[in-house]
């Protein structure tokens, strides 16, 4: 029998730390290879890790809430030595048996300590409490799911005659989208442009769709036909799906990608994440919409993987979805435009002389002024208009 002593791996592209967000067993506990041992929040998501030895928790080294750098120890496993490396199976015979005992179990009753019942709340909630110096085992629950709320946790602290505001540390997705919006300012020079568009065209094809019966099963909304209308444009403008690249030499280079990785901003319920669809130039509309849907549900149910938050090569938000009219919407680093929609209102409009009300957007288009020019930009923002004004009658 020996110790293994487990480290935090790196789960994704260049991970360097993650948050403890929730630990799956406790010392005593007997694991097999690639049982979940605990939760952990990247800067991208939350992942769970499997056990990569066979045997019985000694040691939670790292505390529920607390950040820790790539390659920390985290736990340690007694048992026989199984490191087969992180989460694979290489070397399944070396694995107990169906006839075993089972994957995981409890010490006999007798020799077993007592259970701490763990308070129920999400990694900023966890983070508050820390600030405010509340344990969350004190504090009455009154979440959905009987998980402590922020509201449960300013319920419980006593009012104090000089207050001076809260504060609550700056973690993963937050964390990471301010240091990109930061990097954006500091190293893209941005111009936005701005459109109102007579969406009626669209929204009739929506009716159209949605009644059809070779859509039944598939969600379409005015998102799936703005990303359709965004991957059209970039044919005809293919430089605005472009990266800019610094060289060591001090000279640069645009790299106009061959297809189009489609981003799409969405409210998960860790904070705004930003997911791709590769090769959205390769789909259908029906392909294309069933991608979108896919992929936005997988966000608001914090399933995305690392992987699928990077490596987009043009971004679309919808900020109508939120009641705004408009905006300008900031570039994600390593590309070169974004595409802000508003919402859709009904408004006078002029039409050959004549005045009547139409279903009205505004698209905004922000890009990087040293990869694409004004004209390009427009070109672009017209043809994206263009189709969701017309939008092929066979999509």
């Amino acid at each position: 029998m020996s110790e293994q002593v487990f480290a935090l791996p790196d789960v994704g592209e260049g991970l360097t730390e993650a948050e403890i967000v929730r630990w799956r067993v406790q010392p005593g506990d007997e694991v097999a290879v690639n049982d979940p041992i605990v939760d952990i929040e990247t800067a991208k998501a939350v992942v769970e890790l499997p056990c990569p030895y066979a045997g019985v928790i000694g040691e939670l080294l790292v505390a529920e809430g607390q950040v820790v750098a790539v390659g920390t120890p985290i736990l340690s496993v007694t048992g026989k030595s199984l490191l087969i490396g992180y989460g694979v199976m290489s070397d399944t015979a070396s694995l107990p048996s169906s006839t075993e005992a089972p994957a995981r179990t409890q010490a006999p009753e007798s020799t077993q300590a007592p259970v701490n019942v763990r308070a129920l709340a999400k990694p900023p909630v966890r983070a508050l409490a820390r600030e405010l110096g509340i344990d969350l085992a004190s504090v009455t629950a009154t979440g959905p799911r009987g998980d402590v709320t922020r509201a449960d946790l300013y319920a419980t602290r006593e009012p104090t005659a000089a207050s001076a505001g809260e504060r609550v540390a700056v973690r993963g997705i937050q964390r990471t989208m301010a240091q990109a919006m930061v990097r954006s300012v500091h190293e893209v020079p941005q111009v936005s442009v701005w459109r109102d568009v007579d969406v009626t065209g669209a929204t009739k094809l929506l009716a159209q769709l949605r009644t059809d019966p070779g859509w039944a099963g598939v969600r379409v909304t005015p998102v799936t036909l703005i990303c359709a209308a965004m991957v059209h444009a970039v044919r005809t403008t293919p430089i605005i799906n472009s990266r800019w690249h610094d060289l060591a030499d001090g000279t640069a280079e645009i790299e106009t990608h061959r297809q189009v990785d489609l981003s799409v901003a969405v409210a998960g319920p860790r904070g705004l994440v930003v997911p791709h669809i590769p090769d959205a130039d390769r789909m259908n509309l029906h392909q294309l919409a069933t991608a979108i849907s896919t992929l936005t549900e997988r966000a608001r149910a914090d399933l995305l993987t690392p992987a699928e938050l990077v490596g987009g090569t043009i971004t679309v938000t919808n900020i109508g979805v939120f009641g705004a009219d408009g905006g300008t919407p900031m570039i994600n680093p390593g590309q070169s435009a974004i595409l802000a929609t508003g919402r859709i209102m009904e408004r006078p409009w002029a039409i050959n002389g004549g005045l009547t009300v139409r279903p009205i957007m505004t698209l905004s288009l922000t890009f990087d002024h040293r990869v694409v020019d004004g004209a390009a930009g427009a070109t672009f923002l017209a043809a994206v208009s263009d189709y969701l004004s017309t939008p092929p009658s066979s999509p």
